[in-house]
């Protein structure tokens, strides 16, 4: 199993928590983004810089990860696309995405779109809060607790 990161919005508090947990499970970690990151030294965690672009680092991650691959972003259609592929997604809430949700986030997702393209003003996303990184702490832990057994 390799950790794909679509690192361009992800919580830097998420990113500490990749990186220890990649360091503590000997799991290589990825994140992918438009612009440089800074990560800790490690034999399992890199850095990738994509060219800037709309959905660059999200084309990326889909044409890199596999199936058993677990991939973190907030990007429903990303999402959607290396689900298809087998692998699992985990939002940085702590949400795990599969092949039995992922179509109903979709589908919210394009009607909320389609209210924002109208003039509708839906608000923006829910402040990133401690409960979220537990929540995304308490999955990945699962998530690579069975990787484990295997």
């Amino acid at each position: 199993m390799k950790i794909w990161v679509d690192a361009d919005a992800c919580p830097a508090v998420i990113k500490d928590i990749l990186y220890r947990a990649a360091d503590r499970v000997q799991v290589p970690l990825t994140l992918i983004a438009n612009k440089l990151l800074r990560v800790p030294p490690s034999p399992w965690i890199r850095a990738l810089q994509v060219p800037s672009g709309f959905d660059v680092a999200d084309q990326r991650i889909a044409q890199e990860a596999n199936a058993g691959d677990l991939v973190i972003t907030a990007d429903v259609p990303l999402a959607a696309l290396v689900i298809e592929k087998g692998a699992r997604v985990l939002d940085p809430h702590g949400e795990l995405l599969d092949a039995g949700n992922i179509q109903a986030r979709l589908t919210l997702r394009n009607f909320m779109e389609g209210l924002r393209g109208s003039g509708v003003d839906t608000g923006g996303p829910a402040a990133f809060s401690h409960a979220d990184r537990k929540a995304f702490a308490n999955q990945l832990d699962r998530l690579l607790a069975k990787h484990a057994r295997r």
